[in-house]
């Protein structure tokens, strides 16, 4: 059970108090919630996804599905879903499909989904797909002191 070195420095940093939840290897979020037991409304996805520009982190609940279009008006630009390599280059310490959301520790912008504004914990992918990480909500947003708010999701 382990958190990405950068990940887990960042959050330390920032004096942000986590802890982590153990959970079997799943290959989905919704799976992942169900494991670990823990609500699809607090899990936050996170999508890598590129532009002209370089990339940006779109963080949403794991029960909802990023609207693209929805994404492109918000920003302003074409979009398109990073690519694994892409993915790798960007969070080398992190296993593909298990991003953490917290985009600063990697200097990726992140947009955050609205519907996470205001959950009272949140948790996350820790850089592996066996762990979770667990913060206040009032955490979760302070990590999130850099990210563009907007809504782009809707329920799946």
């Amino acid at each position: 059970m382990t958190i990405a070195r950068k990940l887990q420095d960042y959050i330390d940093g920032e004096g942000i108090a986590y802890d982590t939840v153990a959970h079997h290897r799943t290959a989905t979020t919704s799976q992942t919630a169900q494991a670990a037991h823990v609500p699809g409304n607090r899990l936050a996805k996170s999508v890598v996804v590129h532009h002209e520009m370089g990339y940006v982190l779109a963080v949403v609940p794991s029960t909802h599905r990023i609207e693209l279009s929805t994404l492109q008006d918000v920003m302003n630009r074409r979009l398109g879903l990073a690519s694994e390599d892409e993915v790798s280059s960007l969070f080398a310490d992190c296993d593909v499909g298990a991003v953490p959301p917290i985009g600063s520790a990697y200097d990726v912008p992140v947009i955050l989904d609205e519907s996470l504004g205001n959950a009272s914990d949140v948790y996350f992918e820790g850089g592996d797909h066996k762990t979770l990480v667990h913060v206040s909500g009032p955490s979760f947003r302070s990590l999130m002191k850099d990210a563009r708010v907007a809504r782009f999701s809707h329920a799946a």
